[in-house]
């Protein structure tokens, strides 16, 4: 059986939701913030005789991230396990002329032994995965990708936070669809259950598209700890993309995995 996030006809409803306005918005603060953290430059020595710093965007949808880190002169490769988020990355990119590398595979089976200046797992697509030792294995293959020095930079719903701000569920419109949501907290808290419902609202009586799915959640010392287990000598922990703490005040978790320089 496929898991929940290997179908594409769930990104065809679901990624003009998942994907909103605010979220393509925030693409250069988000990509400031990566070359930031990553402690890469695009100006001087860090520039490679053949291109920019070399980045994989780990989960990379339709290259919201990967394309902007492209115009801005890294040598990206993205990679998905989702072929039609891929296509369409894989046209936007010819469209604009960006030389990015797509790659149709799973985030728990890439390796490419210390190819990688930089890499990212972003927008809440870390925990998904049905067995939690399939969280280790993805962080232990960017640790191998990476080269001395690199850093591996994870955007997820700290635990802390889905706790602070939990609610049992909301409602609003998007995209053509009124979207219902219900939430709840499974195995004491260890993991988030989503329930997702769509209905067309040119046609109120149409047939609703609906979706369950869990996200394993970690706390900011679990998921260092996970991080360190993967073999990084270090890791930072961000509050928000301006690298706030991570404290009660905190927008989302930001973990950075460095691995050591040789």
């Amino acid at each position: 059986m496929k898991e929940w996030f290997n179908d594409s006809g769930f990104w065809k409803n679901y990624a003009p939701i998942i994907f909103d306005d605010k979220h393509w918005a925030e693409v250069p603060e988000v990509a400031d913030s990566v070359t930031r953290l990553a402690g890469l430059s695009l100006y001087g020595s860090s520039l490679q005789a053949g291109g920019g710093p070399r980045a994989l965007d780990l989960c990379c949808g339709m290259g919201r991230i990967t394309a902007e880190l492209a115009r801005r002169g890294f040598a990206m490769t993205g990679v998905d396990i989702t072929d039609s988020l891929l296509e369409t990355a894989r046209e936007d990119a010819v469209y604009e002329g960006l030389d990015i590398e797509y790659v149709l595979a799973d985030a728990r089976s890439f390796v490419r032994p210390g190819f990688f200046d930089t890499a990212m797992n972003l927008y809440i697509s870390f925990g998904y995965f049905e067995k939690p030792e399939d969280d280790l294995l993805l962080a232990r293959n960017v640790y191998e990708s990476l080269k001395p020095g690199g850093s591996f930079i994870i955007e997820t719903l700290g635990k802390e936070i889905a706790v602070r701000d939990f609610i049992p569920g909301e409602w609003f419109e998007r995209a053509g669809y009124t979207v219902l949501t219900e939430y709840e907290a499974v195995d004491s808290w260890a993991a988030l259950k989503n329930r997702w419902i769509l209905i067309p609202n040119a046609e109120p009586n149409g047939k609703r598209i609906e979706k369950t799915f869990t996200q394993r959640l970690y706390a900011a010392t679990e998921l260092r700890a996970l991080l360190f287990k993967a073999g990084f000598a270090g890791v930072d922990l961000y509050g928000g993309w301006d690298e706030r703490p991570y404290d009660q005040n905190a927008e989302i978790l930001i973990a950075v995995g460095r691995k050591a320089e040789k």
